[in-house]
């Protein structure tokens, strides 16, 4: 092939890159559109729904409450008195603490079974001799020892309020259609210093406002592996959890979804649980679920189009998945641009305008966009305490993203990665005691 024409190849395909950068950056605004538009009607539904009558006590059904936890004796303690407090009749209470530990964890995961059996809880200690499949390996296991009609799922660095489950099984109950019931991840430690500060922030604009838009505009939305309720057999008939993935619990959800089941977002219900508190342990954490949403991209993409979910859905499916190829397009443009500027045209109008496009659109403004979003309608917050540490919290999160980039190669590449919990400390809120550094938490 002429020189000539390799190097046109090269351009178009550079093109074609930073056309699709630009189309990733665009459908942030789309979220961000959604979530205004559809809020208002969206929390009159939520408050309706919260409102609807559950049975007398006595009809209530039983509810399997799942713990699943490797290496977090610090935490097991804490979620178990919680769960000890829920506002549901204690005989209709069953508690499975899925412990795949390989140090001393187990011994405290045991004592808390004992502590919730002496509240009057059947509560079941479980645990493997492997890690076969990982927490969706033992989430499965859990669900062979059990029979219960509905399953909510707690990561044991969560604390449910006492009302997080008739909250989550109001609407499960008056709609049979309705697979699963998610519940807005809050956080326990927002306050503690930059890392936690911006962690916050950045989650914010993913559980509170776009998890939102998806759901209030009628497209698929994923669980978070946490803070929500189930249905069984909205599990049983997308196959059950799988452990090809590190995202089982965006795989699950999706499977789910496919097979008709709808999945409810409630903004008003927050669970908190606890961020990681430095830089090197939120970079692990992230990693893995960056490669756990790529490998769920290449697992589900052609199951979405094969679906019967409308051409619009499918599209919007398309660009959330699609997200998790970051690394190889990224990777991709990168090298176009390199040679494109270096021994082909250079730098041309089309290529330098759709750079700043994508930059602006995918790293910079939408995600910002997001943030204030986030912290303005769900936190109460405003511009004038948001917006001197917007650049840092925005800068955290692209080194964050750069620096996991080979997540989504490895999964392209069908590298295996073992699921590792992310290490927690059972930390008590700075907040809720008065000395947070750094801004409050506010909102509902």
């Amino acid at each position: 092939m002429p020189y000539s024409e390799i190097f046109q190849f090269n351009h178009a395909l550079l093109l074609s890159c930073l056309a699709i950068h630009c189309l990733l950056g665009a459908s942030v605004f789309w979220i961000a559109v959604q979530y205004l538009r559809h809020r208002q009607q969206a929390l009159a539904n939520e408050a309706r729904l919260l409102a609807l009558p559950l049975p007398p006590e006595n009809d209530l059904p039983d509810v399997l409450i799942q713990l699943p936890t490797f290496n977090e004796g610090a935490l097991i303690a804490r979620v178990a008195e919680a769960v000890k407090s829920l506002d549901w009749p204690t005989a209709r209470l069953h508690v499975q603490i899925l412990d795949d530990s390989t140090d001393h964890s187990t011994n405290l995961s045991e004592a808390a079974a004992g502590a919730l059996r002496a509240s009057g809880i059947d509560a079941l200690l479980i645990t493997r001799g492997h890690r076969s499949g990982f927490k969706a390996g033992a989430l499965a296991e859990g669900l062979r020892h059990s029979e219960q009609e509905f399953v909510a799922i707690l990561d044991a660095d969560y604390v449910p309020g006492r009302d997080f489950l008739r909250a989550c099984m109001r609407p499960l109950m008056n709609d049979g259609g309705l697979g699963f019931v998610q519940a807005r991840c809050d956080y326990l430690n927002a306050g503690d210093n930059i890392v936690t500060y911006a962690q916050q922030r950045i989650l914010d604009a993913h559980f509170a406002v776009e998890q939102a838009a998806r759901n209030w505009s009628g497209q698929v939305m994923p669980f978070n592996g946490t803070c929500g309720v189930w249905r069984r057999a909205a599990i049983d008939s997308a196959g059950g959890w799988q452990g090809d993935t590190l995202a089982e619990d965006l795989d699950l959800s999706y499977r789910a979804q496919l097979k008709g089941w709808r999945a409810l977002f409630l903004s008003t219900v927050a669970v908190k649980g606890e961020l990681p508190g430095s830089m090197g342990v939120w970079r692990l954490q992230q990693f893995r679920w960056t490669k756990g949403f790529a490998e769920a991209g290449r697992k589900l993409l052609w199951p979405v189009w094969r679906s019967h979910l409308s051409v619009g859905q499918k599209l919007v499916s398309t660009l959330h998945l699609g997200s998790g190829l970051l690394g190889p397009l990224f990777a991709l443009t990168a090298a176009t641009a390199a040679i494109d500027l270096t021994m082909g045209y250079g730098l041309t109008w089309p290529v330098a305008a759709l750079i700043a496009l994508s930059l602006l659109e995918g790293a910079i403004i939408g995600p910002a966009m997001l943030i204030l979003i986030s912290q303005m309608f769900v936190r109460g917050s405003g511009l004038r305490s948001e917006l001197p540490r917007l650049p840092a919290v925005v800068g955290l999160q692209i080194l964050m993203g750069l620096a996991n980039l080979r997540g989504t190669v490895q999964a392209l590449t069908g590298r295996g990665t073992a699921f590792e919990r992310t290490p927690k400390l059972a930390a008590q809120s700075a907040v809720s005691s008065g000395h947070a550094r750094y801004a409050p938490e506010t909102g509902p």
